[in-house]
């Protein structure tokens, strides 16, 4: 593949997830108002079901993602990309016009079957770089994401004044332009030679683990990942709901804190990671990150103030090289032609704390900000972080190094 046709491939995986951001952030200041709106229910409650929301949205993902993945692997990343850009322009349509919690839910579970786009995203990265190259071009993907909590959030704190279901058709047509945008710009990047035989055995979390569990030292990577995307869930499952039951913020006070984090982690991928991965390998780098992102969390679990909370979220300048340099790990130990399988697969794992997170830290901030709490204490949901979060630097910190050559494929 010539340098042109990759630099086209790598520049809209890289627009696509600044749009996805973009559309994800600009709900996120009004998803509270909406479930409290169509359950006729206070925040506790709302609280609870907005933990309810999460769990299917990330159960959806953890058995589809194999699945998106295997087929990235047999048909090209382009038509399943597409195809997954087309989901969510009709999801957030849908979210936009529902009338009742139910909708909702419908939702939310076709925004985890499409939400699986990730996967083959990843995959096209991986396709048309080198594996030193990798952490660079994951941390782009990380860069594209905070710049779409710059613009997303703030966009919609500002729609959310005057209504809460003008985000939704804002997603939605984003979501619209953005296909229209990869029909036209988006080349395959997944050559004919590299591609393998789909098989259902392999399209599915198990299946997945099996295949790739053959492959020297990737499990303790996906055991970290594990534990660190349960850690750093805190932040979409809970920020909104904490900040409301903590410091009564408003829907623009919320989604100027979620910009103010975008910022940062849009600064930090550009000035931070690559720098940081470069000086101190990806293993050291994502536990640089996991570290200072943990005592974040403990900073955030006891702030009085709510402004406090700003100065507190410079760590996230850190916490943006774990994802990039763990991603960057795990690659390393994977052929070309499971690349898609792999992303599929860490999908999954990643979908297994977005299925725990919000069943742990919805209850428990429901629990401590309710009439029934021994104390109030909106903080215990990043206490139960700070936990998750030294798990997977303690894991990290014993990993052993990856192999010298990439492995074979396994299987056919």
């Amino acid at each position: 593949m010539s340098a042109a046709h990759n630099r086209n491939a790598i520049r809209f995986v890289v627009l696509t997830v600044l749009i996805d951001a973009i559309g994800f952030g600009i709900i996120m200041p009004v998803l509270p108002s909406v479930v409290m709106r169509l359950g006729h229910i206070g925040l506790a409650q709302a609280t609870e079901i907005g933990g309810w929301l999460g769990m299917v949205y990330a159960a959806v993902q953890f058995v589809t993602g194999p699945l998106v993945g295997n087929l990235g692997d047999r048909f090209g990343r382009r038509p399943v990309l597409l195809g997954s850009l087309a989901g969510f322009a009709v999801d957030y349509a849908l979210m936009g016009f529902a009338p009742t919690l139910g909708w909702l839910f419908l939702g939310r579970a076709l925004a985890g079957f499409f939400g699986a786009s990730y996967g083959p995203a990843g995959a096209a990265l991986a396709d048309v770089s080198t594996p030193e190259d990798r952490a660079k071009l994951f941390g782009m993907i990380g860069a594209a994401f905070g710049v779409g909590f710059i613009v997303g959030p703030a966009l919609g704190g500002l729609l959310g004044e005057f209504g809460d279901k003008a985000p939704f058709h804002a997603a939605a047509v984003l979501a619209a332009c953005n296909l229209i945008l990869g029909l036209v710009a988006f080349p395959e990047t997944l050559s004919a030679d590299k591609r393998r035989p789909f098989q259902w055995r392999r399209a599915n979390p198990v299946g997945a683990l099996m295949a790739l569990a053959k492959l020297p030292g990737l499990l303790p990577v996906a055991f970290a990942l594990f534990w660190w995307n349960l850690a750093g869930m805190v932040y979409p499952v809970a920020w909104s709901w904490f900040t409301i039951a903590a410091f009564d913020w408003s829907p623009g006070q919320i989604g100027a804190s979620l910009t103010w984090v975008g910022a940062i982690m849009a600064l930090s991928q550009i000035f931070v990671v690559g720098r940081l991965v470069k000086r101190f390998g990806e293993r050291r780098a994502a536990e640089i990150g996991i570290l200072v992102a943990t005592l974040g969390f403990v900073i955030d679990a006891i702030v009085p103030k709510g402004w406090m909370l700003y100065p507190a979220m410079l760590v996230i300048a850190f916490q943006a090289a774990v994802m990039p340099a763990m991603s960057g790990l795990m690659s390393r130990r994977v052929p070309p032609t499971q690349q898609g399988e792999l992303q599929g697969f860490t999908g999954s794992v990643a979908a297994i704390g977005s299925i725990i997170a919000p069943a742990l830290y919805n209850p428990a901030l429901a629990w401590f900000t309710g009439p029934a709490a021994p104390f109030r204490f909106p903080g215990i949901v990043f206490a139960l972080s700070t936990v998750m979060g030294m798990i997977a630097l303690f894991t990290l910190i014993v990993l052993r190094p990856a192999p010298a050559q990439i492995p074979p494929a396994t299987g056919s």
